[in-house]
């Protein structure tokens, strides 16, 4: 595992703001036969105390990358400010980066592979975690949000609850100008292929979840002026999922394309609704 200083150093906050760790990790993914990196944010009193954490995955778009959610979508004075005001319980957030693989298992590195057999491993040896469902919540924007809702449809018991922020889940297949389009994921031979999107894709997964018992109350939303027409998407899924689930499934349709003003200013809500139902910090 490395830490990278340089970062820690960019991430430099003024002192009137909740004093945490934030810093950038990579550990060796056997999967991906590589390193993967990751960026933690430690709560206040992590490093002085003894107690077990919640933990939050959060995942980026297409062609991100395990810093932007700091850089572009500030989500650590928000996390700040939430802590401090008794809004939510201290947790560790964990934000990977997993280049532009959707966080799929497509035609490329099997990188939701990597999340469950590396990742999540490594991050629950190396930090105080509650290492069981009620301490692991899943949230993500964009390509991020696709990873999120087809990890929770198939791994309900990994997850006590999650958020898709503008998820990138179309039915049945993804608009022209999406990037999806660009991916070698959902490539074969060079172009796209229709039968790879439909085989890692949610409308795959939903019947396997609606025939168990697990719930994963999940927090879905869209700018009403996405690019993608995620608003439509996003209230397909939706009402599905309020069909299974009518009280454990929120919608919200706020201002705004797809962009990070959106995703910036509505993270705040996806994580109280998704730490309402995770542990709070327990003894080691």
């Amino acid at each position: 595992m490395r830490i990278a200083p340089a970062f820690i150093g960019f991430l430099m906050l003024p002192a009137t703001v909740v004093a945490q760790s934030v810093e950038k990790v990579e550990f060796a993914s056997e999967t991906l036969g590589r390193d993967m990196p990751y960026v933690v944010y430690l709560p206040e009193g992590y490093d002085s105390g003894d107690l077990n954490y919640p933990v939050l995955y959060l995942l980026h778009g297409a062609f991100g990358h395990e810093q932007q959610w700091v850089a572009n979508g500030h989500v650590v004075p928000t996390l700040n400010r939430l802590i401090e005001e008794g809004e939510i319980q201290p947790l560790i957030v964990v934000m990977p980066g997993g280049g532009n693989n959707w966080w799929a298992n497509g035609n490329d590195e099997p990188m939701q592979t990597a999340f469950f057999d590396d990742l999540i491993p490594h991050v629950e040896a190396t930090y105080r975690t509650i290492p069981e469902r009620s301490g692991r919540m899943l949230a993500g924007l964009s390509a991020g949000g696709f990873g999120t809702v087809n990890y929770i449809l198939q791994e309900p018991d990994m997850f006590i609850s999650a958020a898709a922020l503008s998820p990138a889940i179309y039915v049945p297949t993804p608009p022209s100008h999406s990037s999806a389009h660009r991916s070698v994921v959902f490539q074969t031979d060079g172009a796209f292929d229709q039968a790879v999107w439909d085989s890692v894709n949610w409308p795959s997964f939903i019947d396997g979840y609606l025939a168990q018992d697990t719930v994963v109350p999940l927090y879905i939303n869209s700018g009403d002026h996405d690019t993608f027409d995620i608003a439509y998407h996003g209230a397909v899924f939706y009402q599905k999922m309020r069909e299974h689930q009518p009280t454990m499934v929120e919608f919200r349709v706020v201002d705004g394309d797809h962009e990070w003003p959106v995703w910036e200013s509505t993270i705040g809500d996806a994580i109280e609704y998704m730490t309402g139902f995770a542990s709070w910090p327990t003894v080691n």
